[in-house]
């Protein structure tokens, strides 16, 4: 079995399927860990969740989009940040009503992940601090420990950060500083590569590191706007 992680999907699904084929993934055998923000931005969110419904071995963690559209999905309240930064992509993709089981999986979906001492959560964590400690707005929304890594990583001051051998995070777009593939500062591995905007999305082999990138997602999308006309929340 191999093992997989890949970025923010922002509703593209056929970026998501076009990871999928380059890697020649088995749905039966091998296993994803999706760092979360499924939802929003271009138009495919219902048949980029369906996609990963099929997904025999899937791990989703949790990211901000996602939770939005779960409490959206429970409460039919729309929250008026969340319309302004994709939501109302997710909403039109659900015009039918959202089916029981897409609503499971964001309900499901973890904070965090550990297996092998690596850790993949979808915006960060706060080193030093017990995992069972952090509040959920950590994992959810944090840029901190971004910053930090990437800091490091632009000043080749690179060090040990956690006691985790890798962190595998999303949340924070890189193509916005030119990076359109996963890059690794410190033990850190930042996996979003733009595809909510007009980025790329990126898979990547979690232990050969052997990359799998698809278009720019703008151009698999000509009509759609994806999350282009607003700042990363």
């Amino acid at each position: 079995m191999r093992r997989f992680v890949i970025g923010d999907i922002h509703g593209a699904h056929k970026a998501l399927l076009q990871c999928l084929q380059k890697a020649h993934f088995s749905y039966e055998e091998d296993h994803l860990i999706c760092l979360g923000d499924v939802c929003d931005g271009w138009p495919e969110t219902n048949k980029a969740i369906e996609e990963l419904l099929k997904i025999k071995n899937l791990t989703l963690v949790k990211g901000n989009h996602d939770f939005w559209t779960e409490e959206w999905a429970r409460t039919n309240q729309p929250d008026e940040l969340w319309l302004n930064q994709g939501g109302a992509a997710t909403i039109n993709s659900y015009s039918n009503g959202m089916p029981e089981a897409h609503y499971n999986l964001l309900k499901k979906a973890f904070l965090y992940y550990r297996e092998d001492n690596k850790l993949f959560v979808h915006a960060g964590i706060e080193p030093g601090i017990p995992l069972e400690a952090q509040g959920s707005n950590i994992f959810l929304w944090d840029r901190s420990l971004f910053k930090t890594a990437f800091d490091a990583y632009q000043n080749n001051t690179e060090q040990q950060l956690s006691s985790f051998e890798e962190i595998y995070i999303g949340h924070t777009p890189i193509h916005n500083y030119d990076l359109f593939h996963p890059i690794k500062a410190c033990e850190v591995w930042f996996m979003d590569t733009g595809a909510g905007w007009n980025g790329v999305l990126s898979l990547m082999d979690i232990d050969s590191k052997q990359t799998f990138i698809s278009d720019r997602v703008d151009t698999m999308y000509p009509k759609g706007s994806g999350r282009i006309k607003h700042q990363a929340q």
